[in-house]
């Protein structure tokens, strides 16, 4: 976690997107009273709609007012071609992206990255304060500047360069995105047994939390973990096609890990 002195009082921010990391990012910043979010950009006027009594909304590049931080909130796919498009000296450009490098912003202002870890989604609230917020920066004042803006809404700030948070973004895929696939699965079997998916719930809390006591290595459990063979094959012939073959993966995983004996 970084710390720095601060001598603005206020920042002025524009943001780019209109997803879900641009929406909960919007409503966080016209929270706080120390953030003056002069405008919200998107391609689609109609999904930022709702904040014309907030802030100034546009989806004309042209239109974009002054503000000290431009913040792309867009897909991946698009942040070289929009920051192209944004070129404002003396500015910082910054995108929130875990798996593009900073020198993919394509714009000839000053470059950065606000990342911040976390999945979300529209219809859910999230505690900001909570939120690892990883930054990066071409120069030591643009890094102050975006550490400031950080910190007044989050408690935990990071330095991490692309290299860094590319391999971030990789294991955060796995400990999120693919997990919530074994929900979805775990999900649909229920619905086939016509049980409840709630009585997994307990369970599901109970691995992640365990893992702030002890290891991933170490909380591993399950009829892989202890080689029972007869039961894993046994499921083998209960599932799909496609969930067979990543269960099947995954006890081969888990196998070469701990070996095939106990």
């Amino acid at each position: 976690m970084v710390q720095f002195n601060y001598i603005r009082s206020m920042i002025n921010v524009v943001i780019l997107g209109g997803g879900n990391v641009a929406h909960h990012l919007t409503t966080q910043l016209l929270k706080n009273d120390t953030i003056n979010l002069v405008q919200v950009y998107n391609r689609s006027i109609e999904k930022i709609q709702h904040l014309k009594n907030s802030t100034s909304i546009t989806n004309k590049l042209s239109e974009l007012k002054d503000a000290d931080i431009y913040i792309i909130s867009v897909s991946d796919n698009a942040i070289s071609s929009l920051s192209s498009k944004i070129n404002f000296k003396e500015k910082l450009v910054v995108h929130t992206s875990g798996g593009v490098a900073m020198k993919d912003l394509l714009t000839i202002s000053n470059k950065g990255v606000f990342y911040l870890l976390q999945s979300f989604s529209k219809e859910r609230e999230v505690n900001f304060s909570t939120i690892p917020i990883c930054l990066e920066a071409e120069n030591e004042k643009d890094l102050k500047l975006l550490s400031q803006l950080a910190s007044k809404i989050s408690n935990t700030v990071h330095i991490i360069n692309s290299e860094q948070r590319e391999k971030l973004h990789l294991a955060a895929v796995f400990v999120n995105n693919f997990v919530n696939v074994m929900y979805k699965i775990g999900h649909d079997i229920c619905n086939t047994a016509n049980v409840p998916f709630e009585i997994l719930k307990p369970l599901i809390l109970e691995t992640a939390s365990k893992i702030d006591e002890i290891t991933p290595y170490e909380a591993q459990t399950g009829p892989a973990r202890r080689n029972d063979t007869k039961t894993t094959e046994k499921h083998e012939t209960m599932l799909l096609i496609n969930q067979r073959e990543i269960y099947t993966l995954l006890t081969k995983s888990i196998n070469n890990t701990y070996g095939e004996k106990l």
